[in-house]
């Protein structure tokens, strides 16, 4: 893929940097000369501009980009330039940094963002997934908002244990995609035997989650409690 980053910061430039072990054409957007280090991401294109200006960003070829990463420090910039990608350069996906959890509302569809990731929520919500069992824990939000991806954990004494997958009742819009069990990843198949100590991860839209909070509890997993 070709990848525009705004910002080469220590997190724009970390980002380009696995990018580019992965094979990627990645442009890093720098207005601050003091940031620009072609020597920290050889590979890269490095492009003096300024992610709020529709001019500079026309010069850098922005519309030739298949995603734009938004990694700037500061969430003004961030949007504007989610903003200006999604609508006036036709960005195909839209990744946006939050850096202020207190502005996280703002980074949606309407703002241009397909996927908003803020680091502070992103460690609380792993910080949960390692020590929870039996709750529901949001891991990442998808698709504009429209739908997460959330985990749980089964207790040691589960009573689900040794019964299939597909004795669950889970709600329409919400689907069992992998188990993790002991480093294996498994793809769940209907008469696949749950375990204690599963994790089973979940795509469900926001409506469902509720209803998919309730049908696990219905089912034995424990806890109830409200995810991060």
């Amino acid at each position: 893929m070709k990848v525009a980053i705004a910002g080469a910061g220590a997190v724009g430039r970390s980002i380009a940097q696995e990018l580019l072990r992965g094979g990627h054409q990645v442009m890093l957007l720098e207005r601050r000369l003091d940031h620009i280090d072609p020597n920290s991401a050889p590979a890269a294109i490095w492009t003096h501009a300024d992610a709020c200006e529709l001019e500079t960003l026309e010069e850098a070829g922005l519309e030739t980009y298949d995603v734009v990463i938004a990694a700037t420090g500061d969430d003004k910039v961030n949007l504007v330039f989610s903003l200006l990608a999604k609508t006036e350069f036709g960005a195909d996906r839209v990744v946006a940094r939050v850096n202020d959890p207190r502005n996280e509302w703002l980074f949606d569809s309407s703002w241009g963002v397909d996927v908003a990731v803020s680091t502070p929520r992103l460690l609380a919500s792993l910080v949960e997934e390692a020590v929870s069992v039996g709750d529901l824990v949001r891991l990442m939000t998808l698709r504009q908002g429209q739908a997460n991806l959330v985990e749980i954990t089964l207790p040691t004494d589960t009573p689900l244990a040794g019964k299939a997958v597909r004795t669950l009742t889970l709600p329409r819009d919400a689907a069992l995609v992998t188990i993790l069990r002991g480093g294996r990843v498994i793809v769940p198949q209907g008469d696949d035997p749950l375990e204690g100590e599963d994790e089973l991860l979940f795509v469900t839209s926001v409506e469902a989650e509720d209803d998919l909070r309730k049908a696990l509890g219905a089912n034995g997993f424990g806890s109830t409690a409200t995810p991060a």
